[in-house]
């Protein structure tokens, strides 16, 4: 943290939003503000990725402002963090259709049971009333939007605000704090309007404030901001500010909202389930030489350089190093205050999520992050092989710092699949595991795990007999291949009289069977086959279990190309989410992509979203999050699990089977 004035614990802001909203303009005119400066940041761009740790002091009081991504593909890297924060700012567009894009944020907020107000940001370029824009606001929140400023208008722009807990006015000035003036007459009416709404809102969880409003009895300022405090804290509304990141307006009000309204830190340990001194990890890092970080945020006291942890294992441990964290810059420091957020170096079997207790024993996190299920993925490989030991070590570390990354080892494909939360994040992974890690990949199209079977049945002798020098090798064997129905996998049957086979071989003949099936005459594996040993020969000299194997893989690979065989193709059940203006283009979207449309409903605890559920061949899966995303303003997802094989057949075919052929080749 920079240099403080008093020794005053240190509170945690979140601040979230949609790419284009401005959430980290807002963070930055908050440290100008705070720092005397006009709070004015005119040219902010750019979309952030990861979280950043950021300090402030205002007013003597310190604050560590955690700057959540801004697109729904990065989201999950702060799914951590924002548990840890005693109050959230989300920010907002002042575009009333924009309210939608808004809906993931608050939602990972509420999730978090994190405390929160929202920040219409842009205010001087509004264009219509607040009210319309709450109006379309409120559905996308579970919380109460409680207003606590109306805009005072001038030639059609927003020039300033009436603060209607205070019942005071301001004019922004340009560049310099807002300036007191009186409430204008012609704002008065709807002032008075206003602050009645506010009230009747609060008094919703106060019945003595609900009893004076019956009453017509005023009820005083250190009540109202006494309920705006106590129901902010409580998760119950969520009060609206507004200003412009751009022009500096609005920032200090913020500001001093920040100071009154912040709930001290130990609400958030008992939202985290700690008690007593501690940490709670919300981030890991692995920063060059530095080694690995963890991003912790220290409740219940100062915390020194010597101070020892009792993990999650039971184990204890001190940390390698103590660092203050401001953006990219770490600086080695011998102690931190309570509720500050500082790197751990060191520790290396800690997680994100995971609680660490000074003085006391083995402590659980009681919040969890939300399950983000990876809806794209790459086939990936090193350019040299010897990287390959390389590759393992920093794919690791990767997923170890992205709770939206995962790493699947396809058993079927034999291909090392990058999963993650879109396009956009797996490019930026690609590039951090070449710049950080110096690892070079070459990216493809993951294969398509197609099967085949059969249609028909067919009778085949498998002999193999080779004579060399000393010993030959003989094994003969006669199988009876026919389908069986969907799903039905592989059956051996064994029905040999006579000692025709000796049975020590009879296994041998089923292996061998089994070896022929890896790849059917289509060229992938075959399934729903029914295989019966009928007949066969031996020799006492030259027959063994090698040989017999050879008889049965022959066998079955004869067998197989008599069979009609056919290509099946996996189709996947797909839940695709999305605000219901995208839901018939995602329909359509489904139907043009060969899918199948099984029905949708209202999401469950989403307001204006839809759940359609459908099926979807996995051929198609790839790029459908893109085109998903391109209809509804980047915003719908998906889950999706394995359902079912179909038979695949005409041009269809012929195309995976050329696929499969170039890439073998």
């Amino acid at each position: 943290m920079p240099e403080s004035k008093t020794a005053n614990i240190v509170r945690a802001i979140a601040v979230v939003g949609p790419t284009g909203a401005g959430k980290t303009a807002l963070t930055q005119a908050l440290a100008s503000a705070a720092s005397g400066g006009s709070g004015a940041i005119p040219n902010a761009a750019g979309q952030s990725t990861e979280t950043v740790f950021t300090a402030l002091d205002y007013m003597g009081d310190h604050y560590a402002l955690i700057d959540a991504p801004g697109a729904v593909d990065f989201l999950a890297d702060a799914d951590y963090a924002l548990p840890a924060a005693d109050l959230a700012i989300v920010v907002a567009d002042p575009d009333p259709d924009k309210a939608v894009l808004l809906q993931p944020f608050l939602r990972a907020v509420e999730e978090s049971k994190v405390p929160h107000v929202l920040f219409i940001n842009k205010i001087d370029q509004a264009r219509g009333r607040i009210r319309d824009l709450l109006e379309a606001l409120q559905p996308v929140s579970a919380l109460p939007l409680v207003a606590r400023q109306i805009p005072i208008w001038e030639d059609e722009k927003v020039a300033g605000y009436v603060d209607l807990a205070l019942e005071r006015a301001y004019h922004y000035e340009a560049g310099k704090p807002s300036k007191v003036i009186d409430i204008p007459k012609d704002v008065a009416e709807r002032e008075h309007e206003a602050r009645f709404h506010m009230l009747e809102q609060l008094a919703d969880f106060d019945d003595a404030l609900m009893e004076q409003l019956l009453s017509d009895v005023t009820p005083d300022r250190d009540t109202i901001f006494a309920d705006l405090v106590r129901e902010t804290h409580e998760g119950l509304i969520a009060p609206v500010f507004f200003g412009s990141t751009a022009q500096g307006h609005g920032i200090r009000r913020l500001l001093k909202a920040l100071r009154h309204d912040t709930p001290a830190p130990s609400l958030a340990a008992r939202r985290l389930g700690l008690d007593g001194a501690g940490a709670y990890v919300m981030k890991i890092s692995h920063a060059g030489q530095a080694g690995k970080l963890a991003y912790a945020r220290m409740f219940g006291k100062a915390i020194a350089d010597a101070d020892q942890f009792t993990l999650s294992d039971g184990s204890t441990q001190r940390a390698g190093a103590l660092f203050s964290v401001h953006g990219a810059q770490t600086k080695k420091v011998s102690s931190a205050p309570e509720g500050d957020v500082v790197a751990l170096g060191k520790l290396d079997p800690v997680a994100a999520g995971d609680l660490l207790s000074i003085g006391g024993g083995v402590k659980r996190a009681a919040v969890a992050p939300p399950r983000r299920y990876p809806v794209y993925q790459l086939a990936i490989a090193t350019k040299d092989r010897k990287d390959d030991v390389r590759l393992s070590g920093a794919l690791q570390k990767l997923v170890e710092e992205d709770p939206g990354l995962h790493v699947h080892h396809d058993q079927t494909t034999h291909e090392i699949l990058l999963q993650g939360q879109g396009e956009p994040h797996l490019r930026v992974v690609l590039d951090r595991l070449k710049s950080r890690f110096g690892v070079d990949v070459s990216t493809a199209r993951p294969s398509t795990p197609y099967q085949e079977t059969i249609k028909k049945s067919a009778e085949k002798r498998g002999r193999h007999k080779k004579q060399t020098g000393g010993h030959g090798q003989f094994g003969d064997c006669v199988i009876q291949v026919g389908p069986l129905p969907r799903g039905g996998g592989f059956e051996f049957v064994d029905k040999i009289h006579g000692g025709a086979i000796p049975r020590q071989w009879i296994p041998a003949v089923e292996t061998g069977v089994k070896d022929a099936m890896q790849k059917g005459p289509i060229g992938f594996p075959v399934v729903d086959v029914s295989v019966t040993l009928i007949d066969g020969s031996f020799h006492p000299v030259d027959s063994s279990e090698h040989s017999f194997q050879m008889a049965g893989r022959i066998g079955m690979s004869d067998a197989l190309a008599e069979c009609s065989p056919v290509l099946l193709e996996p189709i996947e059940k797909l839940s695709i989410f999305t605000p219901n203006s995208g839901t018939s283009k995602i329909n359509s979207a489904v139907s043009s992509n060969g899918g199948q449309i099984l029905g949708f409903e209202a999401r469950d605890g989403w307001p204006g979203w839809d759940r359609v559920d459908a099926y979807l061949p996995h051929a198609e899966r790839q790029n459908f999050i893109i085109e998903l995303r391109s209809l509804t303003q980047g915003l719908a997802t998906f889950e999706a699990v394995f359902d079912h094989m179909v038979e695949v057949s005409g041009r269809r075919a012929d195309d995976a089977v050329k696929k499969a052929q170039a890439s073998a080749a």
